[in-house]
């Protein structure tokens, strides 16, 4: 938002007056507004600083900041968190306190200063089981105490208010024991998986493989993406072998080429040699790429309505019509 936003906001500190502002309760704007007075010298500050660009700008405007805490800094999150690392919180480490899923809070991160979030499990916050990975002819859950340090686990909450009995979706990874309590790694969301012939790419190295594409588009900034399986677009993807559809909102590039689009299908073959052999045989049709308006993205968390992370892969045809309606290339 700074990034768009820092004239109104420098405006707003040089007047000392809070503009009209969407969604911003009534009583929580008098409080601010009550706090502020009109400040020439930092909206000064803020103009200057903004005009030189925006790498490091977090550290030139604060530059008392020492850590950015984030909810969540794993899986689909993991990208916005990149992209201010590489960027605006240039020279900033990253903290995820907590780790949640369901609605529950189920564990925290006593390690703050390691890159890689891994969390503590706390047996009185909620009741978890898990379901060996991959899993059995007959899935038995098991708890706790039954972990093995290595392995993942499908995870299964039960939780307050209501006491309901949950399978999250989420894979977590024991790292090890911290005084006999499991500690775990995020892994993937299993309903995040692409598959449309059974090869299953999980969204984290589906987004590192996009990643590397990226770097051969130059200029370009990823903002943020969704895929969709093609059996959820039905006849309007026409009569072609199954395959995946990518939108991506971009900065820097208003248009990629045949050539700049394959790329992303490369690196998918290169990194994933079911995937490959899937595409030669022609079981798999070539992944279709498609460019989407400024702020579409965004759209799509809003028409979310919801707290959980972001989908990569999107299952409901109404969201798909959503971005499809955002297309531009």
């Amino acid at each position: 938002a700074l990034r768009t936003e820092w004239p109104q906001l420098a405006q707003e500190l040089a007047l000392g007056r809070l503009s009209p502002q969407p969604g911003l309760p009534e009583g929580v704007r008098d409080r601010l507004q009550a706090l502020l007075t009109p400040d020439a010298a930092r909206a000064g500050e803020l103009h200057a600083e903004c005009a030189r660009g925006f790498e490091g700008i977090v550290m030139r405007l604060w530059p008392q900041l020492e850590v950015v805490v984030v909810r969540t800094a794993h899986g689909a999150e993991q990208l916005y968190c990149d992209s201010l690392r590489q960027a605006d919180c240039q020279g900033l480490p990253f903290y995820c306190p907590f780790y949640q899923a369901a609605g529950a809070l189920l564990g925290v991160n006593l390690w703050p200063a390691e890159p890689a979030p891994r969390f503590l499990l706390c047996p009185d916050w909620a009741f978890c089981e898990f379901l060996p990975c991959p899993p059995s002819k007959e899935p038995r859950t098991v708890l706790l105490d039954e972990l093995w340090e290595g392995r993942e686990y499908g995870l299964v909450v039960t939780a307050q208010p209501g006491e309901y009995r949950c399978h999250t979706g989420e894979v977590l990874r024991v790292a090890g024991f911290h005084k006999q309590c499991p500690v775990v790694e995020p892994v993937r969301r299993e309903s995040q998986t692409l598959s449309v012939r059974g090869e299953s790419i999980p969204e984290e190295q589906f987004c590192q493989s996009l990643g590397r594409a990226l770097r051969m588009w130059p200029g370009a900034r990823l903002i943020d993406y969704v895929c969709v399986e093609s059996s959820l677009l039905g006849d309007s993807s026409g009569p072609c072998a199954p395959h995946y559809e990518v939108f991506l909102e971009l900065q820097g590039l208003r248009d990629l080429s045949e050539g700049q689009r394959y790329k992303l299908d490369q690196c998918l073959q290169e990194d994933f040699p079911v995937y490959k052999s899937f595409r030669f045989k022609g079981s798999i049709g070539p992944l279709r790429l498609h460019l989407v308006r400024p702020g579409t993205l965004t759209q799509l968390r809003e028409a979310l309505g919801s707290p959980l992370p972001m989908p990569r892969v999107l299952r409901e045809e109404q969201l798909l019509r959503l971005i499809q309606r955002s297309v531009v290339s």
